[in-house]
C-alpha cells in the first residue's frame, strides 16, 4: 500500500517511555549497612516505638517487610529520622534474628501461633493466692510455654494474707520453680500494693535480665509492674467478688526499662494460655520430675493410657509426694491438646 506516509520507516516511530522508568527491576534489596538497632518496647497501630541508646524513636514498617511481624522486644533496624525528635518517624527496614520467642495460640485446637515478646529470658507468672483463686493448670501451661521457649520461669504469689502459699507451692516442688510470695500491703491514698521486700525479692530475679510477666486479670500483675517501675503508672483495676474475675487493664504488651538493669515487658491478662503451637509428644519432656518415669513406657506411649509406666513409678514416690498431682496436671494438658471431650 503506498500513499502519504511512504516516506516514512521505522525510525520515525515515537516510542513511548514506560510510567515505570527504563532501569531494570532487580529482585536485590538494599543492605541498609548504615541502618541503626533499636529495640521495640510498645507497638501501636502501625507505629513502633523502639529504644536505641538513651532515646525513644518512632518508626514505621518498610513496605519491603511484608507481613511479617514485629512485636515488643524485636531488635529492629532502622533508617530516616532516628533522632527521636518529636513528630519525626523513622523507617524499620530489618528484624534481626531472634534468640527466642514467646508463643500461644487462641485455644489448644488452633494452630495459628500468635507471638506475644521476642528476645525474653525469663518468664515471670504472676497468680493470687486468693481473690481470684489460684488457677495451678493456667500456671502449668504457662511453664509449658516456657520451657518451649527456652525461658526461665518464676512464680509470683500474690495475696499470701488470704491464703497459705503451702498448698500451691507444694505442686512445683519437684520443679524447683523459683518463686516468691507477696502479701497485701497498703499503698499509696489508701490503694492495694505489694510488700517492699516482696517487690524487692522480684527486682533481685530480674536485673540485667529481659523479663516477660504473664497472668489472668486481677491477680496484682499492673500493681507489681508499677511497684518495679513506678513511672510505668499502668492501671490496675478491682476483682469482681462474684466472678473473680478483673477488667483487663492493661490492653497491650509494653517493654520497661527497669532502674537499675533490665527490662519487664507487662502484657494484657490472659484467661486461658492456648498450647496449640507445642506438640504434644514433647509435653513430658517439660515435666522434668516425670521424665525418668517414661523409661519404661511402651514404643510411642501418649503417657495416658492404660499401659503407661507413669502410674506405678509415681505409686512408688519417685517423684515426690505431689507426683500424682503433677500426672494428674501432665494429664490434662495432654487432653486438652488432643480435643479429648473429657479434659
Amino acid at each position: 500500500m503506498s500513499g502519504r506516509y511512504d516516506h516514512l520507516d521505522e525510525s520515525a516511530v515515537h516510542n513511548r517511555p514506560s510510567r515505570r522508568g527504563s532501569r531494570p527491576r532487580t529482585k536485590e534489596r538494599p543492605a541498609h549497612e548504615d541502618a541503626v538497632v533499636g529495640m521495640v518496647t510498645g507497638v501501636d497501630r502501625g507505629r513502633y516505638t523502639t529504644r536505641v541508646g538513651d532515646r525513644a524513636v518512632v518508626a514505621m514498617r518498610a513496605r519491603e517487610l511484608g507481613r511479617s511481624r514485629i512485636v515488643v522486644g524485636d531488635r529492629v533496624a532502622m533508617v530516616g529520622d532516628t533522632t527521636g525528635t518529636p513528630d519525626t518517624l523513622a523507617r524499620i527496614v530489618r528484624v534481626e534474628e531472634r534468640d527466642t520467642v514467646l508463643r500461644r495460640s487462641a485455644d489448644d485446637s488452633d494452630r495459628v501461633e500468635r507471638v506475644i515478646v521476642a528476645n525474653a529470658d525469663q518468664l515471670v507468672v504472676v497468680t493470687a493466692l486468693a481473690d481470684p483463686e489460684p488457677r495451678p493448670r493456667m500456671v502449668d501451661r504457662c511453664l509449658v510455654a516456657a520451657y518451649d521457649a527456652g525461658l526461665d520461669p518464676l512464680l509470683v504469689l500474690t495475696k499470701a494474707d488470704l491464703a497459705d502459699p503451702r498448698d500451691f507451692l507444694a505442686h512445683y516442688d519437684a520443679l524447683d520453680v523459683p518463686h516468691v510470695v507477696s502479701r497485701s500491703a497498703a499503698g499509696p491514698g489508701g490503694g492495694a500494693a505489694l510488700d517492699p521486700p516482696a517487690v524487692e525479692a522480684v527486682r533481685s530475679h530480674l536485673t540485667d535480665r529481659v523479663s516477660v510477666l504473664v497472668g489472668h486479670s486481677g491477680v496484682g500483675k499492673s500493681t507489681l509492674v508499677n511497684a518495679l517501675v513506678p513511672e510505668a503508672d499502668r492501671a490496675t483495676g478491682p476483682v469482681n467478688t462474684v466472678t473473680g474475675r478483673g477488667r483487663h487493664t492493661s490492653t497491650s504488651a509494653v517493654g520497661l526499662e527497669l532502674p537499675g538493669g533490665g527490662w519487664v515487658v507487662d502484657t494484657p491478662g490472659v484467661r486461658s494460655f492456648g498450647l496449640g503451637h507445642v506438640d504434644p509428644a514433647t509435653f513430658v519432656q517439660h515435666f522434668e520430675d516425670l521424665v525418668p518415669g517414661t523409661a519404661g513406657c511402651p514404643r510411642g506411649c501418649s503417657h495416658d493410657e492404660p499401659d503407661c509406666a507413669l502410674d506405678a513409678w509415681v505409686e512408688e514416690g519417685h517423684a515426690g509426694p505431689a507426683g500424682p498431682a503433677r500426672l494428674e496436671s501432665l494429664r490434662r494438658l495432654l487432653r486438652s491438646r488432643t480435643g479429648d471431650e473429657h479434659a
